[in-house]
């Protein structure tokens, strides 16, 4: 079994956005998927300002991170050349798949779908993996923070991100952040 990094492109579905309801919770899905390594989000549901504001974001704090909408998730699902990994508490625990998911996606691209309302099915079957973190009810958006990151192994707190406007200087106390456009 692989207990390497894999080098794959990772993408974000965030399933079901509804307006008002989801906005803040589709923005920290889009802020860890760009913090913890993912190189794009798509989401899907209602079309709102979310895009435009993680747009935004990855502007300001650099990075080549993409974000989308779609109207058509189960297109997206079924178009997608790569490994399709659900995030779902019913699924096969983290700690057992993981190992198996980094060689298979190695080289590939890889698609991790998160839902906001109930998951239809179809998602289930057309999924390579169902994985659970964890079997407690839990937010989809730490669920992901810990997939991510068990994934690329924690390699990817480390990334810097090129073309930053800001940046945060890590300090013991207080506040350092740097203005990289000045």
């Amino acid at each position: 079994m692989n207990d390497k990094v894999p080098d794959c492109q990772v993408s974000v579905l965030r399933l079901g956005h509804r307006l008002v309801r989801d906005a803040r919770m589709s923005t920290h899905i889009g802020l860890v998927a760009r913090a913890f390594g993912a190189a794009s989000l798509i989401i899907s549901g209602t079309d709102d300002e979310t895009v435009d504001s993680l747009k935004r974001v990855a502007q300001r704090w650099g990075g080549d991170f993409k974000i989308q909408y779609t109207k058509n998730w189960r297109e997206t699902l079924r178009s997608f050349d790569g490994v399709v990994v659900h995030l779902t508490m019913y699924g096969e625990p983290i700690g057992d798949v993981m190992p198996k998911l980094r060689e298979a996606s190695n080289g590939r691209r890889l698609l991790v779908v998160v839902g906001a309302e109930k998951v239809p099915g179809d998602v289930y079957k057309v999924s390579d993996y169902n994985v659970s973190v964890g079997t407690q009810p839990h937010s989809e958006i730490a669920a992901l923070a810990v997939f991510l990151d068990r994934l690329f192994m924690g390699e990817e707190l480390n990334n810097i991100f090129e073309n930053a406007r800001i940046r945060i200087s890590p300090r013991p106390r207080g506040k350092g952040v740097e203005n990289l456009t000045a």
